[in-house]
């Protein structure tokens, strides 16, 4: 397998390769697209997203989760929230629920840039942080003396909720995914370009040196 099919298999897969001297010795400059350009790509992509699930399910309200999941996957839920990125201070004030997050994920390994790996991880880590606000002021209502839900009863509004809602879950979870997936699928066609050959063939600085190299004369040979 050449060093080519390995990086494309790496990048494929949500690999870091800046960390493996394979792939950085291979291709020492590789720039990815900025968070501007992927929110381009994220309200370019809209309603192509949108006009697509209802073309395929003829259900407008399944075209709304879609695009809400692929709208907030692209803007502040995307797989860029394992370090300083647009994602990240696009929290606000909430940014610092993701610092255990970023201290416990490489940036673009498997878990953050790996297809669907990466969105059901961001699920379950936000989860596990609304889980754990909800238990602290469960407390505090107990301690106060307030009525509040048991356990077991909590368990059976979260069922009977995803049970009478399943269709509006998975229609929010693809849409989040194919938000995901524009973020690294940009990464990686942008990666790939630049490591082509044709990028030469387009690239002003080259036009410009192959237009100065026709004006320049030949020097004479010195006699």
């Amino acid at each position: 397998m050449n060093r080519d099919r390995k990086c494309i298999i790496a990048l494929v897969l949500g690999l870091d390769i800046y960390n493996y001297p394979l792939f950085t010795s291979h291709y020492p400059l590789i720039t990815l697209p900025s968070g501007r350009t992927h929110d381009r790509v994220t309200l370019w992509s809209l309603p192509f997203i949108a006009g697509g699930t209802l073309f395929i399910t003829s259900r407008a309200d399944l075209a709304f989760w879609v695009s809400g999941g692929f709208l907030v996957s692209g803007l502040i839920f995307g797989p860029d929230l394992d370090l300083y990125s647009f994602h990240y201070k696009r929290w606000g004030k909430l940014r610092w629920l993701w610092k255990p997050y970023q201290k416990a994920i490489k940036h673009r390994s498997i878990w953050s840039h790996g297809p669907i790996v990466g969105t059901v991880g961001r699920i379950l880590y936000l989860s596990l942080w609304v889980g754990l606000v909800g238990l602290f002021y469960l407390g505090i209502a107990q301690f106060a003396g307030v009525k509040t839900y048991t356990g077991q009863q909590l368990i059976g509004i979260v069922k009977h909720s995803i049970e009478s809602n399943l269709s509006v879950y998975l229609a929010t979870f693809c849409g989040l995914e194919l938000g995901a997936m524009s973020h690294y699928s940009s990464d990686w066609l942008v990666s790939t370009y630049k490591r082509s050959p044709f990028r030469n063939l387009f690239s002003p600085s080259s036009k410009l040196k192959t237009s100065s190299q026709k004006k320049m004369p030949a020097r004479r040979a010195k006699k």
